[in-house]
């Protein structure tokens, strides 16, 4: 497996031994997984985001299950009705 050389602070640094050290792995294993769980996040939402956009374009509201009409933008905007 490859090796890779990281840069940090020692604050950083010793944060890390630590929760590695929690975990029961090594600091190696450690950043792989977070590096993992991150993709893995970044995949998820990238997923999200096409079913999302594949949907098209917004389609008017169903009717109410009484029957009555949706009320229009106008009216739920309208100032003067409200005073």
């Amino acid at each position: 497996m490859p090796n890779l050389t990281i840069t940090a602070d020692e604050s950083t640094l010793r944060r890390l031994r630590i929760e590695a050290a929690t975990r029961n792995l090594s600091v190696s294993r450690f950043v792989g997984e977070l590096v993992k769980e991150k993709f893995a996040a970044d995949d998820a939402y990238e997923q999200a985001m096409s079913d999302f956009f594949s949907r098209g374009p917004y389609i008017e509201a169903q009717p109410r299950e009484d029957g009555r009409a949706w009320p229009s933008r106008d009216e739920l905007y309208d100032r003067k009705g409200l005073r």
